[in-house]
C-alpha cells in the first residue's frame, strides 16, 4: 500500500494510491498518517483499501510529506562504502548517528531553500525508514523488521561548511529549514521484498549523479534499528536516514545553487523533484 498526505502546506489530508493511479480519500479512516496511525491504524486502511470503500480524491495538485510530525529525524553517516571512500573517511566500525531537526521534513516537490550566504549546499539521495512499533534495547536486529511501517526517499540536504568547517555536532549543516524532503509515498514494507536491493538514483539538472545500491550498505536497516535502540528509544513515525552513495557534490565541489532542479527516485518508492530557492 502507498500512503501519502495531499493538500496545502499545513491542510494534508491521508490518502492511498491505487494501483492504477487513482487517488483515494483515507480521511475516513484516520485524520492523518501520523505516529498513532503508524502504531494501530494500517491494517485499518488496507481493509478499507481492500474493500473498495476509499472514495477518490480529485483537482490535488501538491503532495506534502507522507508521515507527519515525526517525533525524530535520525541519520546515519558514512553507511556506504563508496560514499565514505570518495569523502577520504575511513569506514566506519559502528554506525555513525546523528540528528535533523523534524521541521525540516518538507513535501516531496517542495522548494528547497538555500541559507543565506551559504556556498556548499549539497544534496543525498537515501532510503528512508519510517517506524510503527516502539524499538527499545532490541535484544537482536532480527526484532527490528517487526517495527517497520515502510520506507520513503528522502533527500538528506546538508550544508557541508556548517557540518564539517564550524566545528562542533553535524546537526547544524543538516538542520536548515526545508532540508529533508520525503516521500512522495511511504511504501508499506510488505511491498519492499528486501530493503537492502533498492537502486537509488539522484540528478541534478538533468545529469545523473548518484546511481548506487542499497546494498552496498556498510549496515543494513535491520541491523540500525537494532543499534540504535541500544542508545534511544524509537517510536512509531520516526524517520530514520540511512546513509547515502558515492556522488554526492562535495566529493567534486559541484554544490547547489538557486534555480538548480534536483530529482531523485528509489526502485518501488517514486521520484521527487526540488527547485533550489
Amino acid at each position: 500500500m502507498k500512503l501519502l498526505r495531499v493538500g496545502p502546506e499545513g491542510a494534508e489530508r491521508p490518502a492511498v494510491l491505487a494501483d492504477d493511479g487513482t487517488l483515494l480519500d483515507l480521511s475516513g479512516v484516520t485524520r492523518d498518517i501520523d505516529a498513532g496511525f503508524l502504531a494501530t491504524g494500517l491494517d485499518d486502511a488496507q481493509a478499507a483499501y481492500a474493500a473498495g470503500d476509499l472514495p477518490p480524491i480529485r483537482n490535488t495538485r501538491r503532495v506534502g510529506a507522507p508521515v507527519a510530525r515525526p517525533g525524530k529525524v535520525v541519520c546515519i553517516g558514512l553507511n556506504y562504502r563508496d560514499h565514505a571512500e570518495e569523502t577520504n573517511f575511513d569506514i566506519p566500525a559502528e554506525p555513525i548517528i546523528f540528528m535533523k531537526a523534524v521541521n525540516t521534513v518538507v513535501g516531496p516537490d517542495d522548494d528547497v531553500k538555500i541559507p543565506p550566504g551559504s556556498q556548499k549546499t549539497d544534496y543525498e539521495v537515501e532510503l528512508a525508514v519510517v517506524l510503527k512499533g516502539r524499538a527499545r534495547y532490541l535484544g537482536s536486529p532480527d526484532e527490528a523488521r517487526d517495527t517497520i511501517a515502510g520506507y520513503a526517499i528522502s533527500n538528506d540536504v546538508s550544508e557541508r561548511e556548517y557540518q564539517l568547517e564550524r566545528g562542533g555536532t553535524w546537526d547544524k549543516g543538516k538542520s536548515c529549514e526545508t532540508f529533508n524532503p520525503l516521500g512522495p509515498h511511504l511504501v508499506t514494507a510488505d511491498e519492499i521484498a528486501d530493503p537492502q536491493d533498492l537502486g537509488l538514483r539522484l540528478w541534478v539538472n538533468g545529469e545523473l549523479r548518484q546511481d548506487g545500491s542499497t546494498k552496498n550498505m556498510v549496515f543494513g536497516v535491520d541491523h540500525l534499528i537494532w543499534y540504535l535502540s541500544q542508545f534511544m528509544v524509537l517510536d512509531p513515525g520516526d524517520v530514520i536516514n540511512t546513509g547515502t552513495p558515492a556522488g554526492v557534490g562535495m566529493a567534486g565541489g559541484s554544490y547547489l545553487r538557486t534555480g538548480d532542479l534536483v530529482e531523485l527516485e528509489i526502485d518501488g518508492l517514486g521520484r521527487q523533484r526540488q527547485r533550489l530557492a
